[in-house]
């Protein structure tokens, strides 16, 4: 009896152990600063009067380089970010499921996702990244250390396109809080500045932590 009752907790809890893994992956970047620390730094950014797009490329900022191996920045992230990635010779993924957090979707093909920059390119070039080096820009595009890159819809990171948070947030409101203290992250670790709208959407969006 003993061992029969034994086997039945071992499968009830193989099933719930199956039941956890099974829900969304919320497979984020390098998780960001605390809310408190990420008001901090917002405070200590500067503020001004947004750029313009004069003299912008995405080819300014050569992406997607290689990271490992046969795997570059794009192959990463989707290998990061996803549940059941199987990768072929080239790094191109062959299987996998991604859930998208801005939209709270599933992703089956990773034809469909892209990789967002958190803090876009054009975004970054009006922010001062037009002052920088290639080389600069290159690991700005390519950074993998913090939370600047994440496998989304493609259809939710179309939407976004370049903008700020105070033009586009995630439809998904509850990673309203993530996603501003990413965006500082990448801001304050690069020296950008910011507008006054924007810095009042991330102050909004921060008070939802």
């Amino acid at each position: 009896m003993r061992r029969s009752i034994t086997a039945a907790l071992t499968a009830v809890a193989a099933t719930a152990a199956f039941t956890l893994s099974a829900g969304p992956a919320l497979a984020y970047p390098p998780d960001p600063p605390s809310a408190s620390t990420s008001a901090t730094y917002l405070a200590s950014l500067t503020v001004k009067t947004e750029g313009s797009t004069s003299g912008y490329s995405r080819d300014l900022f050569p992406h997607w380089i290689t990271q490992s191996g046969s795997c570059d920045t794009r192959e990463e992230v989707l290998k990061r970010d996803g549940t059941g990635v199987a990768v072929d010779s080239s790094c191109q993924p062959t299987t996998g499921r991604w859930y998208s957090v801005y939209d709270a979707t599933y992703v089956e093909d990773s034809s469909g996702v892209d990789i967002d920059h958190i803090v876009p390119l054009a975004e970054a070039w009006k922010s001062g990244a037009n002052a920088w080096t290639t080389a600069r820009r290159q690991q700005f595009a390519n950074d993998l250390s913090i939370a600047q890159l994440i496998a989304v819809s493609a259809s939710s990171n179309r939407s976004k396109g370049d903008s700020d948070p105070a033009s586009w947030q995630p439809t998904n409101a509850s990673v309203h809080c993530i996603y501003a203290r990413e965006w500082i992250w990448v801001k304050h670790t690069y020296g950008l500045s910011l507008q006054s709208a924007e810095k009042t959407a991330l102050q909004q969006m921060l008070a939802t932590c």
